[in-house]
């Protein structure tokens, strides 16, 4: 699979002067930095980098030149793996193959806005989406908790975040056509509707997305919301009775006080006490609070525009679980990805898994989801774990492993039709069958279908 290196110095020839000097690299830092993601995350991975290394760097400016620099690299045999930000993968955006990372940051133009949709070129991040959308009066149904990710990858390798109570994950209608680089085709192919929402979560795997149109709805009237609670069981009560409001909040979060107190310093945060923050519309503000006192809570504070809304946020998913591991080095910390009502029910349960875990949670439209987090004693005791969560009524995602595991034996089917040579992001599909009853395979990496990230 890795290309030679004749092949590699004539593709860097013909991206030079397809996309100029500064459009391509292979600059050992510019090469090493392209080539890690979030798989430090976990400490399962993180004992297996590196992982890969690409031989050269391709930053494409537009939709277009990304169909060409594709081309290209699929004409000399030259593996490839697609990147955004690098913000959300755990491993998934690691070139195991070596050859060449897109880089389609810099393909970042917003195209068009229209009555409930946007287009914009795969390098455009979300923030800049939800501004250009509110600029007309409409807000996106959902971005990740990294506001600055690119839609690209958001599409490639997310699946849901601030919006998802309401709207779900982004496979679940958010995507509404797709402009793609596929091997063997000279120009972008457009994919509409159910066509598109294959190469949705696939991890660049069978198709490349250069430019995108997504869903929007009428902008709200949003306000960040902070709360604390003297136990992390009563802001649990809160969690619920909140996403039932009417209209649904965009965000709830909350946290116990050992992990509120290693996020960033903030008023609204008190660092001994369990937080709440939220993202509700101003119509059910009082009843928001009042719920929240029901609890137990005590809202701390309520702040207005798209700035204080992205920095709650920030504090949200796997976020908190990056600044307890940034702010307790001499702990080493994994997590599991979780899910289901057994998360406010049986949180003592829950949380009994794993010795020392803490359970960050979200509101969610499937019921609450969450990072389950305790100290690091070794992967097969995190393993061992996956099972009697099961036993709890919880569902439960992996997210040491760097396969993609969503929809895996249609991505099969895809892939042989749109990359038979296996060029795209190659090592990130695994055979089907390997997927066994459980949730686990058949090598060392477990995967759990059915709960995306």
């Amino acid at each position: 699979m890795p290309a030679s290196p004749a092949a590699l110095e004539a593709l860097r020839t013909e991206l030079v002067a397809l996309l100029g000097e500064r459009g391509v690299s292979a600059d050992q830092k510019t090469r090493e930095r392209a080539s890690v993601d979030e798989a430090t995350m976990s400490p399962i991975l993180s004992e297996q980098l590196p992982l890969g290394l690409a031989d050269l760097v391709a930053s494409p400016s537009s939709a277009d030149a990304i169909a060409a620099t594709l081309q290209a690299a699929v004409r000399l045999g030259v593996p490839v793996t697609t990147r955004g930000k690098g913000t959300g993968n755990y491993g998934q955006g690691i070139p195991l193959h070596g050859g060449l990372v897109l880089d389609t940051s810099r393909a970042r133009a917003v195209v068009e806005v229209g009555d409930g949709w946007i287009t914009a070129e795969a390098g455009a991040t979300m923030v800049a989406l939800e501004q250009a959308a509110a600029a007309e009066g409409q807000q996106l149904w959902m971005y990740p908790s990294t506001a600055q990710s690119t839609i690209g990858g958001f599409l490639s390798g997310g699946s849901g975040g601030t919006g998802s109570i309401s709207h779900g994950s982004n496979w679940e209608g958010f995507v509404t056509a797709l402009d793609i680089a596929l091997p063997g085709e000279s120009e972008l192919v457009h994919v509409e509707g159910d066509e598109a929402q294959p190469f949705v979560h696939t991890y660049g795997t069978a198709g490349v997305i250069a430019r995108a149109t997504v869903r929007l709805e009428p902008l709200q009237d949003w306000r960040a919301v902070y709360a604390t609670f003297p136990t992390f069981e009563r802001a649990l009560t809160a969690v619920r009775t909140l996403r039932d409001t009417t209209p649904a909040p965009r965000l709830v979060s909350a946290d116990r006080a050992e992990v509120a107190a290693k996020l960033p310093k903030d008023a609204g945060i008190d660092p001994t006490l369990a937080s709440l923050r939220g993202i509700v519309d101003a119509a059910v503000l009082d009843e928001s609070i009042e719920l929240i006192e029901a609890a137990g809570g005590t809202v701390l504070d309520v702040r207005e525009g798209l700035q204080q809304t992205t920095r709650v946020s920030m504090l949200s998913y796997n976020h908190p679980i990056w600044w307890l591991k940034r702010n307790t080095p001499d702990t080493e910390w994994f997590h599991v990805e979780v899910g289901g009502e057994a998360l406010i029910d049986r949180i003592a349960e829950v949380e009994a898994v794993y010795p020392g875990a803490m359970l960050h949670i979200e509101a969610a439209h499937v019921g609450p989801i969450g990072m389950l987090t305790a100290p690091y004693t070794g992967a097969e005791d995190v393993y061992a774990g996956y099972p009697l969560l099961r036993d709890l009524g919880v569902r439960v995602h992996s997210p040491h492993q760097y396969y993609v595991d969503h929809g895996v034996e249609e991505l099969v089917a895809l892939k042989q039709q749109t990359d038979p040579q296996g060029l795209l992001n190659p090592g990130h599909v695994i055979d089907p069958s390997l997927v066994l009853s459980g949730g686990s395979t058949a090598s060392a990496q477990p995967v759990v279908p059915g709960f995306g990230k």
